[in-house]
């Protein structure tokens, strides 16, 4: 397995990043790329100008538009949007044995988490999530990081999957909760968006680190109740994700909040995007679930209120004007 070329479907930042990434050690990539022409200029020029244009890509990048070179892959990593990783799948009519998710949201239509929707359209796989604290630009540029593989499939699926992935500046750590794994990087992007209205608004570092804490207390809920592990969320895919991608521009939805805190309307902030602020997607399936579930998620709903059109200062007084209680309360 870790000799056996390995796929990446979906040539965005991410997808392109991870691909860089798996072919440093020479090793051969397959990239599926959607977009017409992107694929020739990956092979021929050796660039994504459209996505990531900081990285000189490896020549043992190979690309492809067709889904169909993908059944020739040993494992494939799913890197499409979110809301269209189910509608991807179902057009492949072959999927290896090891599957590897590495979008982060929630399928709006439906309010699947991704393991979900894949194990709809390949019930004969093994699902993994690869999750953690990962700007794409850093891990083409070959910066360290590190990330959770939760493996649905268990130890063994472990040890196939993680000498294909790891390189020495890219670290997995093992974990068998594909719930947990998922949860965090679903939910820190909707964070994310708050986090980018402080900034935008201007309130300074302590309003903005004492969102993280209590978005932090917020996930840690949410997850818990759909079957997600508390020391999951307390690692890289959760807390640590949660971290970093509220705390730079670098991450869209940060951007998103930004836009939002800084007087652009929602609808302004999401036109003419090439990439996805996926946290946008998230909130309001994210809210149908707590209430399911009997889940407080303020942030959240002021997420919701300001993608409904409410200003960004009338949402934070509200937030602000909530009762005190005790920091261990559930809400």
């Amino acid at each position: 397995m870790s000799e056996a070329k390995i796929g990446v479907v979906g040539a965005g930042a991410w997808g392109t990043a991870l691909a860089q990434m798996l072919a440093s050690d020479g090793r051969d990539v397959l990239l599926w790329a959607l977009e017409d022409g992107l694929a020739e200029t990956i092979n021929t020029q050796h660039r994504n100008d459209l996505y990531l244009p900081s990285a000189k890509l490896h020549t043992s990048i190979q690309a492809t538009q067709s889904l169909s070179d993908m059944q020739a892959c040993k494992a494939l990593l799913m890197v499409t949007p979110a809301q269209h990783m189910g509608s991807v799948l179902g057009q492949m009519e072959s999927l290896p044995h090891d599957l590897v998710l590495c979008s982060k949201g929630i399928e709006a239509s439906t309010g699947r988490m991704m393991h979900q929707v894949a194990h709809e359209a390949a019930p004969g796989a093994e699902i993994a999530v690869l999750s953690g604290p990962t700007f794409a630009h850093e891990v083409a540029d070959g910066l360290p990081a590190a990330v959770t593989l939760a493996c649905g499939g268990g130890e063994a699926q472990w040890q196939r999957l993680s000498p294909a992935i790891a390189r020495p500046a890219f670290r997995p750590y093992y974990s068998d909760d594909e719930a947990g794994a998922e949860i965090g990087g679903a939910v820190k992007n909707v964070l994310a968006i708050a986090c980018g209205v402080v900034d935008g608004l201007g309130l300074g570092q302590n309003a903005r680190n004492a969102l993280i804490t209590r978005g932090f207390a917020e996930m840690l809920r949410f997850g818990v109740a759909l079957g997600g592990k508390a020391e999951t969320l307390n690692g890289l895919c959760g807390l640590g994700d949660l971290v970093l991608t509220c705390s730079s521009t670098s991450s869209r939805n940060f951007s998103l909040g930004k836009a939002l805190g800084e007087g652009m309307s929602a609808a302004e902030a999401l036109a003419d995007k090439r990439t996805v602020a996926e946290g946008a997607h998230t909130a309001p399936v994210l809210k149908t679930i707590a209430d399911e579930h009997g889940v407080s998620v303020p942030i959240t709903d002021a997420v919701n209120a300001l993608l409904g059109g409410e200003s960004a200062r009338d949402v934070v007084q509200g937030l602000l004007a909530r009762p005190l209680k005790a920091e261990g309360h559930a809400a």
